[in-house]
């Protein structure tokens, strides 16, 4: 609870009863009490305006379906690419070697290099 633990809390707890003193402790305790009975209270009626306005139990749903991290991005990536499922482009042609051909006809890429000593040209619409 928001990063107190135990002896924190218990010191906390004397430093309060110190300065709330012996004779206004029994009103503030009465205060807690009945603090603690309206969340509860608020809470019940929050889960029974759930279930009366979706239909549907808040105890009956599955939450380890809606959880986020059974998602796993690499998991799921490598499942996809390990899913035998692939067809091939033409009834005849082996899906590897339409690979092999599609890369061979592929143009080179020519780079070109600006001489020694001259500045890259500066585009002010490129940012």
């Amino acid at each position: 609870m928001f990063g107190i633990n135990g002896p924190e809390f218990l010191i906390l707890l004397i430093i309060g009863v110190i300065v709330i003193g012996p004779s206004r402790l029994p009103e503030y305790t009465r205060k807690l009490a009945n603090l603690v009975k309206e969340l509860r209270r608020m809470a019940s009626g929050a889960r029974e305006q759930i279930k009366e306005e979706v239909g549907i139990d808040i105890d009956e749903v599955d939450w380890k379906k809606y959880d986020p991290r059974q998602y796993d991005p690499r998991r799921i990536i490598k499942e996809a690419l390990l899913d035998d499922d692939t067809k091939p482009v033409s009834a005849g042609a082996p899906v590897a070697a339409v690979a092999v051909e599609t890369a061979a006809e592929a143009p080179e890429r020519v780079i070109e290099r600006l001489p020694v000593g001259e500045k890259a040209p500066f585009d002010s619409e490129a940012t």
